[in-house]
């Protein structure tokens, strides 16, 4: 059958929309015909090379469809569910699932990081080689082939573009607040970047209860959707930013999180930190990045510095719990998309993300683009 794809031949280089030759599934594999996918930060690193990644790829790693095919031996999925691509699939029996941790699992490592099928193949090709699978998903492309631990059924009621968003992004964000950092009612909240990630912290931070949440952007734009999931203070980042946050925060903030992904601003986050509040990092910067820690300071204040992976999640559960909460009106997801593409607009889509346009870009493959 045919795909049509975004595939990165090269760094550096615009992604080629094409048709593609997709094998069928093969045992422990789904076909998803795609509804929707997310435009993330983390695609876009492996188009730079700053995340390095064998080529070609097709990306795309946060989307939801329908299923339209089975391969041998797949449980618990059947042909026309809607689901979720998780791009951290976990395996249930080692020991980090065992501890309740599996976001962490390792059992998928090498397939997930070299582009391929769990069995170390591909189901992609373009006639002269082998196209490789971002995160086992390549989902920005009309029909993927997924693995069947990577995909989670959603509730129907649930619009596509909103169960695409629970991916990643949403995941992600309110899993920080929630599920790592346990933002608890009355705290204050600061949030280091308000793109997709740091709008859903911005939103498990109210939902979870935060006196005040303020968020912090390079883009005077960003503000009104910021404040509209949540934030009830917005700072631009400038020279005296530290200073501006403690007029309002005179302490600092409870918790503070990084959702960029620089290493100035992870150091920077500790400074906006109160004694005894914790910083999250949760924004990727390249595998090799450092920061120098003012320990002494750390001790003293009991700064509490910690990362976060994919919202802590357990996909299995939270992806339906956050999709019940968009359903009962506690989460605003939908606020969250700024703007939606056709496939064939994919570079568009990148370079608006990187021009700071507000909210989630999302790629719908069937319907009208508003």
């Amino acid at each position: 059958m045919k795909a049509m794809a975004a595939v990165l031949y090269e760094t550096g280089s615009a992604l080629e929309v094409e048709a593609l030759d997709l094998d069928p599934p093969g045992p422990g594999e789904v076909l998803v015909r795609m509804a929707a996918a997310g435009v993330c930060h983390s695609d876009y690193h492996v188009m730079t090379g700053q995340a390095e990644h064998a080529l070609p790829v097709v990306l795309g790693h946060e989307g939801a469809g329908e299923v339209i095919g089975l391969g041998d031996g797949v449980s618990g999925i059947s042909v026309g569910d809607h689901v979720v691509l998780s791009w951290i699939p976990f395996c249930g029996d080692c020991f980090l699932c065992s501890k309740e941790k599996t976001h962490l699992c390792q059992t998928y490592k090498t397939p997930l990081w070299d582009g391929t099928m769990m069995d170390g193949t591909c189901r992609l090709s373009n006639g002269k080689q082998r196209v490789r699978h971002l995160s086992m998903l390549a989902c920005w492309a009309n029909l993927a082939v997924i693995p069947q631990e990577s995909c989670i059924v959603i509730d129907k009621a649930v619009p596509f573009e909103i169960a695409a968003l629970l991916g990643c992004a949403v995941t992600t964000g309110v899993g920080a607040a929630l599920n790592r950092s346990k933002v608890a009612p009355g705290e204050t909240v600061a949030v280091i970047g308000a793109g997709g990630v740091g709008l859903s912290i911005i939103m498990g931070a109210r939902l979870a209860g935060a006196a005040r949440i303020m968020a912090i952007d390079a883009s005077a734009g960003a503000e009104t959707k910021a404040r509209e999931l949540g934030a009830t203070d917005f700072l631009l980042a400038g020279d005296d930013l530290r200073a501006q946050i403690l007029e309002l925060m005179p302490h600092g903030a409870d918790h503070v999180f990084e959702a960029v992904g620089k290493r100035t601003l992870q150091r920077a986050a500790i400074d906006y930190c109160c004694p005894g509040g914790q910083v999250t990092f949760v924004g990727l910067d390249s595998n090799d990045a450092t920061i120098d820690l003012p320990s002494t300071g750390i001790t003293r204040s009991e700064i509490n510095v910690t990362g976060s992976m994919f919202g802590s999640a357990c996909t299995t559960r939270d992806f339906r719990t956050y999709a019940q909460h968009y359903l009962d009106g506690r989460l605003p997801i939908d606020q969250l998309i700024g703007k939606r593409y056709r496939l064939a607009d994919i570079n568009q889509a990148v370079d608006d993300m990187l021009s700071g346009s507000p909210g989630r870009g999302v790629i719908l493959f069937d319907g009208a683009v508003s």
